[in-house]
């Protein structure tokens, strides 16, 4: 978290076309959208993958954290360290439960306050644990599933959250920033429906890393806004490449790569030959706002919380690809799922999309095709919104529906839309699609119906709505 943290094919036999994406608006949605439910539980580990550490988030509404797990860091800087933690944010970090507690529903609340002299307090913790760090030849896996503060435009001047790690030499000196590593997997300021992920290191000013900014990368949310929705946000530091590489993903796509041939070893070694604590924290004012158009002031709204439902670090003993294999079961049907995330399909393909945020899509897709998604969590309180990311390159009078099955690929589909022609196989939009109310964990389906026999769609994602 530092002072200016982050920056402002048809590949198928069948098709042979490849489009350039243009650039997609980042407008956020409205800041009135509801809070959506949290999980009650994280995702079981995927398959080669062991949990060295868990925190759910479970307890009594207004009581604090896990204080086996966390630690609060309070005041205005370390004991000895860079005033207003070195970034010129302006609040006071508390233990209070007013600014860091539980919400009684498995999330954890981090809420700025402001009192009636302008002052501004909030809340800041740290895993005690600073030895998270991939094993040899394996992989480190730091996720959260998170909704960042809702508010958005004037309201949200100041604000800046953020889900991060720091080296473990770090805590107790406090004078050998950036040289000991920072890697920042969820960052976001002025309520911008944008996350930022950076890695820190080298020497600052400039130096390797390009300090104070660092090698960063940033991309919207998508489905629905950063704000108005929990999404996923992780990093995969990955010692089974060559070179080894630190991987940043929003919703399971890989959005930012820093390798370590990106710098000289000497650079490398000095940020990531040692363990990283995990930090949760939002921060009020500080260079990074700045950047975007300063801290807060009288229209700043406090009150609004970072909402946290939970932290999970996994390890890979190694020998893998160096990407995270398919999730099965416990999806969250209100975060992105990945077309290219099924747990079986007929007649898809997956390929590498240009879309934002790159990673992959499904196509090839006719017809009779069809791809399924186990363990999808609807919750209590019914879906009544599909919302597919779509693109297709169709001939003339070549369309088809998209279709939403629960449970079985013959089930009557509860929601669909229909799809021509978009302007390329990588030309993408979002359709959104009313579909009958549904709760509960499902198996769902996607199936493709078409009264042609070619290829009428791609798939990059889907989620749904209330």
């Amino acid at each position: 978290m530092s002072e200016t943290s982050g920056t402002p094919r048809r590949g198928s036999v069948r098709r042979v076309l490849i489009a350039v994406l243009g650039t997609l608006s980042l407008a956020a949605a409205a800041a009135t959208a509801a809070t959506l439910p949290a999980n009650a539980s994280a995702p079981t580990p995927p398959t080669g993958w062991s949990q060295v550490f868990l925190d759910d988030f479970t307890g009594t509404a207004g009581s604090g954290v896990n204080t086996t797990n966390w630690q609060y860091t309070t005041g205005t800087s370390y004991p000895g360290g860079p005033a207003n933690f070195g970034t010129g944010e302006v609040e006071t970090m508390t233990s209070s439960t007013s600014n860091v507690a539980l919400d009684g529903s498995g999330n954890l609340l981090i809420t700025p306050r402001r009192d009636a002299s302008g002052n501004w307090t909030s809340g800041r913790i740290e895993t005690k644990r600073t030895d998270f760090q991939p094993p040899a030849g394996g992989k480190l896996r730091v996720e959260s599933r998170l909704q960042m503060p809702n508010v958005t435009g004037a309201a949200a001047k100041g604000y800046w959250p953020a889900f991060w790690t720091l080296g473990a030499p770090y805590r107790g000196n406090y004078q050998n920033w950036p040289g000991v590593g920072e890697l920042d997997i969820m960052e976001n300021v002025q309520g911008l429906n944008t996350e930022w992920a950076t890695m820190h290191c080298g020497t600052s000013p400039g130096g390797p890393c390009n300090e104070t900014s660092g090698i960063g990368n940033n991309t919207p949310c998508t489905g629905t806004t950063c704000q108005a929705g929990f999404h996923t946000y992780a990093m995969e530091w990955d010692r089974s490449t060559s070179p080894e590489e630190v991987r940043f993903y929003l919703d399971g796509v890989n959005f930012h790569t820093v390798k370590a041939n990106q710098v000289d070893a000497t650079t490398w070694a000095n940020a990531t030959n040692h363990g990283y604590f995990i930090i949760l924290n939002v921060a009020m004012g500080g260079g990074f706002p700045g950047a975007f158009g300063g801290g807060p002031d009288s229209g700043t709204e406090p009150g609004h919380p970072l909402v946290v439902d939970y932290v999970q670090v996994l390890q890979s003993a190694g020998g893998g690809g160096g990407t995270t294999p398919p999730p099965t079961g416990n999806r969250d049907a209100y975060s992105a799922i990945q077309a290219e995330s099924y747990d079986s399909q007929s007649g898809v393909v997956s390929e590498t999309t240009t879309d934002t945020g790159g990673g992959q899509d499904i196509g090839t897709i006719a017809n009779g095709d069809y791809a399924v998604y186990k363990g999808v969590n609807f919750g209590s309180s019914a879906a009544t919104q599909f919302h597919g990311r779509v693109a297709s390159g169709a001939a003339g009078g070549v369309s088809g529906l998209i279709e939403v099955r629960l449970d079985s690929r013959t089930s009557t589909p509860v929601a669909s839309f229909a799809l021509a022609n978009t302007g390329g196989w990588q030309s993408w939009r979002t359709v959104p699609a009313n579909m009958s109310s549904v709760t509960g964990t499902h198996d769902v389906y996607l199936t493709f119906t078409s009264g042609q026999p070619a290829d009428f769609v791609n798939v990059n994602w889907f989620d749904f709505g209330h």
